[in-house]
């Protein structure tokens, strides 16, 4: 049985059965609260199905008739091309629950050095120096034999994005990491590694295996790395082409501009994105 399981307004649809079948079930399943469904958004996973674009077609259009618009299917690669051909985002071969079930690296135990202590001891003064300065609404600060008068500034609040997968290590062949926000990897992304985040993918090292980012579609999603060099790369519905991912050596910024996917130096690159 079809399986769906609700996040907030969003739906995970778990398909285990030919996607004709599946329509009528899960049809039958809406029928019955139509409006506790409607203005949903929903990611399927098609599990080892291949279906033709046909049927999907059939399977999307069958969940916009409730008000269920399909943002994005999981399943073997082979229809990775047919889904991106319908303007859905293709988010790998892992389901929902294999990414929640990726393994986390356990902190280790740290033991500060003597030096490391008068660190801390330092930047524990320096925070008391800022909290009298706030406190004090013009603080002076002597600066040779000038003083410049330094205006107290109101803390600001900074809203909470979306989650941020962060990995340390190398990824090799056959490796992948799939994660509903950000992809942070330090480390090299060997050829046949695999990195496909529905937000933003940055790698402190080698990008050499495939990389998808904006995997649900989001066109404003980035890709950066020290040597970006991937077999593969993809942001929300667009591949680039051998050409465009040309470049010379050095940590640089892929995103999409004109309709096409334009690598440049990371330092010319504008790293401010839009809410």
């Amino acid at each position: 049985m079809s399986t769906v399981r609700g996040r907030g307004r969003s739906l995970e649809i778990a398909v285990d059965r030919d996607l004709t079948a599946a329509v009528d079930e899960l049809s039958e399943q809406f029928a019955v609260r139509p409006e506790f469904y409607r203005g949903s958004r929903a990611v399927a996973d098609l599990g080892a199905l291949e279906p033709p674009a046909g049927d999907i077609v059939r399977f999307r259009d069958a969940l916009a008739s409730f008000g269920i618009t399909l943002d994005g299917v999981s399943g073997i690669e082979s229809i990775a091309d047919i889904v991106a051909q319908l303007d859905l985002a293709y988010l790998g071969t892992a389901t929902v629950a294999d990414v929640a079930a990726l393994p986390r690296r356990q902190p280790a135990e740290v033991r500060l050095s003597d030096d490391a202590r008068s660190l801390v001891a330092d930047f524990a003064g320096a925070r008391a120096d800022m909290v009298r300065r706030r406190r004090d609404p013009e603080t002076a600060v002597a600066a040779g034999p000038a003083r410049v008068v330094v205006p107290a500034q109101p803390p600001r609040s900074v809203q909470v994005g979306i989650s941020t997968l962060y990995h340390r290590g190398t990824l090799r062949g056959g490796q992948a990491l799939h994660n509903l926000g950000n992809v942070v990897v330090i480390g090299d992304v060997n050829p046949g590694a695999e990195l496909v985040a529905s937000g933003d993918i940055v790698v402190f090292g080698a990008l050499r295996g495939v990389a998808h980012a904006g995997a649900q579609g989001d066109r404003t999603a980035r890709v950066i790395a020290l040597d970006l060099a991937p077999t593969q790369l993809r942001i929300a519905t667009l591949i680039a082409t051998s050409e465009s991912a040309a470049k010379p050596r050095g940590p640089e910024h892929a995103s999409i501009a004109d309709e096409r996917i334009v690598v440049v130096p990371l330092a010319e690159a504008d790293l401010r994105k839009e809410a």
